[in-house]
């Protein structure tokens, strides 16, 4: 599968947010938008009236990641909105596998999420049920934190899954991913990478993620 880059908006500007995401429509293939309640996880950020915004602001389709409770209920509406992936978190999921197919009735990718403690094997016999997984390389609920280089064992073990099932669901990580990290991740078999501080905070923010493709491509043997 090929690399993908994310750029997280959580790094972005508020202010200017139409702006921000024209800044790496160049090359960004999707934007990362962390929706927080404030509960699930201890940070507020924005929800589906922002997003709904946005998406009337950019082209470069939105990849939604809900650290909200009570996913099942809310999930829907961003992808009836028409955010290109909605992720939802499985320890908040009540019934995960329904969720995640209303979310593809929708016409989104849906994704399921698993914060860095979580182990990846109970959810192998869904993967079916996912377009892509997502591990997170740090606690939930902030942006700027350090990547977690005890998550990479579980990249692998993940990757393994993935491929075991011949499943064609794409493994995301989010949390820490810059240039000293990403190819850590690449090699361990990550395939859609989540950056925020790493691009937002470069002084060309499409550049920044050209930069990082590179490194995981290389780092990924080329695929």
């Amino acid at each position: 599968m090929a690399i993908q880059i994310s750029p997280s908006i959580l790094s972005a500007d508020f202010a200017h947010l139409a702006d921000e995401a024209a800044a790496v429509s160049p090359s960004a293939d999707w934007l990362h938008v962390d929706v927080m309640d404030g509960h699930f996880v201890p940070n507020l950020t924005l929800g589906l009236p922002v997003v709904e915004s946005l998406l009337k602001a950019t082209d470069t389709p939105l990849d939604c990641h809900l650290m909200i409770e009570d996913p099942d209920r809310w999930a829907p509406a961003y992808a009836e909105a028409g955010a290109g992936s909605v992720t939802v978190h499985a320890r908040a999921a009540s019934a995960p596998v329904r969720t995640l197919r209303e979310i593809r009735r929708l016409g989104a990718r849906a994704g399921l999420a698993l914060n860095p403690a979580e182990p990846v094997e109970p959810y192998a016999d869904i993967v079916g049920e996912m377009d892509m997984l997502l591990l997170m390389t740090v606690e939930p609920g902030f942006g700027g934190q350090s990547f977690l280089d005890v998550v990479l064992p579980k990249i692998r073990r993940a990757r393994e899954i993935l491929d075991t099932r011949e499943a064609s669901v794409w493994l995301q990580v989010d949390g820490g991913v810059s240039a000293e990290t990403i190819e850590r991740a690449a090699e361990a078999g990550a395939d859609v990478f989540v950056a925020g501080s790493a691009v937002y905070g470069a002084q060309d923010p499409a550049k920044a993620v050209e930069s990082l493709r590179a490194l995981a491509v290389e780092a990924a043997g080329g695929r």
